[in-house]
């Protein structure tokens, strides 16, 4: 039975019955730190997960300033809504007033 299959096996460059594994494969892997080879895994391995790091970090602000993006553009129709609504409102109004004066023009046609 080879040592990787044992029970007991530790795991990055752990001491096994008492001897470092030195950049043996254990399960698809390299030990870190141990050995050349490991070391060199090691680094790469690390650098990868850096990188998912910063790309995991990146999407997340995309995702925050998109939000933002909607947040803002939401809130500008919701302006434009009301806008439109108060200008109807008044539009309304001034059709009142100016009905009433055109009334009193026909009623009244001599007035100044």
């Amino acid at each position: 039975m080879r040592k990787g299959k044992r029970k007991g096996v530790g795991r990055e460059g752990k001491v096994w019955e008492g001897k470092v594994w030195e950049g043996k494969v254990w399960e698809g892997k390299v030990w870190e730190g141990v050995g050349r080879c490991g070391k060199v895994w090691g680094r790469e391995e690390k650098r990868r997960e850096e990188k998912r790091r910063e790309e995991r970090k990146r999407r997340e602000e995309k995702k925050k300033r998109e939000e933002k993006r909607r947040e803002e553009r939401r809130e500008e129709k919701r302006r434009e809504e009301r806008r439109e609504e108060r200008e109807r409102r008044e539009e309304k109004e001034l059709s009142h007033i100016a009905k009433w004066f055109y009334l009193q023009e026909r009623q009244h046609p001599g007035l100044p």
